[in-house]
């Protein structure tokens, strides 16, 4: 590795962008930035933890800085870099702006690609099946079909077909039904290249590329699910990889969510059952021979597996779920569930492990030219669905089966009844901690790592983060920190308010009370936003105010009611017309919303956003944290808060010359004695605290 030749070509890239960019202004922070990514990443610190953990406030241009110092590094070494966030907006913003400008400038040429999981992308077959095209719509739905879904399933059919839509999730005009996705979603078993049908599919024609790119935009997502798959089957090997996590505040959260599985009970029976009357449908396009041991394994689990989970629903007193949740203590199982439970491990196992096969042999001939496709493609999209369940289903009994730990904190374990389906339980189950896979996974195997975030401190310190992220903080293990303060002139650009208020948030009267006082937070004629802590609350204050906003001449958009793109292209039209916009959101709209200049001059915060532990995961964390002698609350709600709270009032300031007010309706700032934390985390705004 010539760390000369690398340095020198940063150099270049560098002078370079003064003359690409009018009024271009070098800021210290940037170029601190960029020599600091470079040398861990040459190993200058260390010569083989190259970690770095970066926080770099809004404006010093953290993603040009990791693009002039990480793409050199892999460029000169023959590796590859994966640049990795959690919104679509920094991809779109990378892709369209950030690396055409940075190849203009750079004195190496490279190639690069936003990549995508199978998740985002449709499956045609699926998608045909499920707008009752072939006719076999109704048999991939669990209930029956509302009049609306089917019409958008037929509507997607059509814009795809005619080349109106990519099959990409994200490039809808509106926000497609988690539950509709899930039946048209690609996947692994039934999307396949051998497949003559399947190479032209939304996401085989979005993959062809990758092996060629020298940089891949990803998400948090895909990273973890090629991670889970053992690295290297998606995405290149962490071992000829440079990652960079963007937005790496996410990463834990994500990766939690991959080492989690859920499966309702009596909707597996239900899906199990029809399965077992069309497995001899699927046997009969294989090869005789071959698939007879798997047809006859695969209907003695499900023979197995659906009177088992139809009783285990039997099993379980309604009245000892709290508002529809049972959590199992310290994840500890009743003995008696426990067997079960390994039992219910070893079918699941055996009839996901024979579905695979039976489709891996129908594929198998059709490859041989020994079956038409237009026979086989039907089926093995039905298969995928089928093989999807199994493989969930496999796995929820696998953590299920799982031994209680000894050291580390346990699985939480729970279940929940079913919210549409009646007498039906949904079992999950979720890891407390996820350092330690990240390490193993990422960390211990990657050529090198940049996390940054604008926000990765909380209260000061990375100390919460690096415990989520399994990251190291002992000193001599080689892992560097950088905390780069905005260079925003905060005390002159902006005003934070926490007004006196007659109630806090945790009073019975607080929404009414926010319905009383908001509209004297506004301000007319300008942009406003205003973030709420809960989805019930924003939409009962939306419908309280629509009338007086109306009266008053203001557009109200409230998140939810559109696309997030058709909120904001109607928000600027309004800001641009002289308008007065005001924006509801919730806890999606405070991080990754980018409104500069005139978008946004004034930002309202109704309350602190601390997360109530009601989830299941997070009452076992606090559970498992006081079992250790510990506080909850200031360990990880407090932390958890101070992060989101800095995210907030980040909507703000967005260019070096936007100026506003943030006014926060939570006294708890002053009264608390965790207050004062919260508030010293923020940025240095000039303070008017009444």
């Amino acid at each position: 590795m010539s760390t000369q030749k690398i340095q020198a070509s940063v150099r270049a890239s560098y002078q370079n962008l003064q003359h690409q960019l009018e009024n271009f202004v070098p800021r210290r922070a940037q170029n601190y930035l960029v020599a600091e990514i470079t040398k861990t990443l040459c190993g200058q610190y260390h010569p083989s933890n190259r970690i770095l953990v970066a926080e770099a406030g809004t404006g010093i241009g953290k993603s040009l800085s990791y693009l002039m110092a990480s793409i050199p590094v892999a460029l000169f070494n023959n590796k590859k870099v994966v640049i990795s966030t959690a919104t679509v907006a920094l991809q779109e913003q990378l892709v369209n702006k950030d690396l055409p400008l940075f190849r203009r400038i750079s004195d190496k040429p490279f190639s690069f690609g936003l990549v995508k999981g199978r998740q985002r992308y449709c499956c045609s077959e699926k998608l045909a099946a499920a707008s009752g095209v072939d006719g076999g719509q109704l048999a991939m739905f669990e209930t029956k079909p509302k009049k609306k879904d089917i019409e958008l399933l037929e509507t997607l059919y059509q814009s795809l077909a005619q080349g109106k839509w990519d099959g990409d999730r994200d490039s809808w005009p509106k926000p497609i039904d988690d539950a509709i996705w899930q039946l048209i979603v690609s996947d692994k078993h039934s999307c396949n290249n051998s497949m003559p049908a399947h190479r032209q599919c939304p996401f085989q024609k979005a993959r062809a590329e990758l092996d060629k790119l020298d940089v891949i935009i990803a998400n948090h997502s895909l990273v973890m699910s090629d991670a889970d798959l053992g690295g290297g089957i998606i995405l290149p090997e962490p071992e000829q990889t440079l990652y960079i996590f963007d937005e790496a505040h996410h990463l834990p959260q994500v990766a939690r969510d991959h080492a989690s599985a859920a499966a309702s009970l009596k909707g597996a029976a239900a899906w199990l059952e029809r399965l077992n009357q069309a497995t001899s449908k699927f046997a009969g396009l294989a090869d005789e021979k071959r698939v007879g041991r798997f047809r006859n394994e695969l209907q003695d689990a499900v023979s197995q597996l659906i009177p088992s989970l139809s009783q285990l629903s039997k099993q379980f007193d309604p009245a000892q779920f709290d508002d529809g949740i049972y959590r199992f203590e310290h994840g500890e199982l009743p003995e008696w569930l426990e067997q079960q439970a390994k039992e219910l491990k070893q079918t699941s196992q055996k009839a996901s492990q024979a579905v695979a096969k039976i489709a891996d042999l129908i594929a198998e001939r059709v490859k041989d030219g020994e079956l038409a496709p237009r026979l086989a493609e039907p089926a093995l999209a039905e298969l995928g669905f089928y093989i999807q369940r199994t493989e969930n289903l496999a796995q929820v009994w696998k953590l299920m089966a799982e031994p209680t730990r000894e050291k580390g904190a346990p699985l939480a374990r729970w279940l929940e009844k079913h919210p549409d389906r009646e007498g039906d339980v949904i079992v999950a189950v979720a890891p407390l901690e996820i350092g330690w896979q990240l390490d193993k996974q990422l960390w211990s195997r990657c050529v090198g790592a940049i996390l940054v975030s604008a926000t990765l401190r909380a209260l000061n310190s990375f100390h919460y983060f690096c415990m989520q992220a399994g990251i190291d903080m002992r000193e001599g293990e080689g892992t560097q920190f950088l905390a780069l303060a905005s260079p925003f002139d905060y005390a002159n650009q902006a005003e934070l308010i926490v007004p006196p208020m007659r109630h806090e948030p945790q009073a019975a009267q607080f929404t009414e009370y926010l319905i009383e006082i908001l509209p004297n937070h506004l301000k007319d004629k300008e942009a406003n936003l205003v973030l709420f802590s809960s989805y019930w609350q924003m939409n009962q204050v939306a419908k309280a105010l629509e009338t007086t906003f109306i009266k008053q001449g203001w557009a109200l958009q409230v998140q939810g009611e559109t696309s997030r793109t058709e909120i904001l292209k109607k928000h600027r039209k309004l800001v641009e017309a002289g308008k007065t916009s005001v924006l509801f959101g919730t806890g999606s709209f405070s991080e990754g919303l980018d409104l500069p200049g005139d978008l946004l001059t004034n930002l309202v915060i109704t309350k602190i956003p601390f997360g109530v532990p009601t989830s299941p995961v997070e009452q076992a964390h606090s559970e498992y944290i006081e079992r250790q002698g510990g506080n909850p609350f200031m360990q990880i709600t407090v932390p958890e808060a101070s992060k989101k709270l800095i995210q907030a009032v980040g909507r703000l300031l967005r260019k070096e010359r936007d100026s506003g007010t943030v006014t926060i309706l939570d006294r708890r700032l002053v009264t608390k004695r965790y207050g004062q934390s919260l508030l010293n985390a923020l940025p240095p705004f000039k303070r008017t605290i009444n």
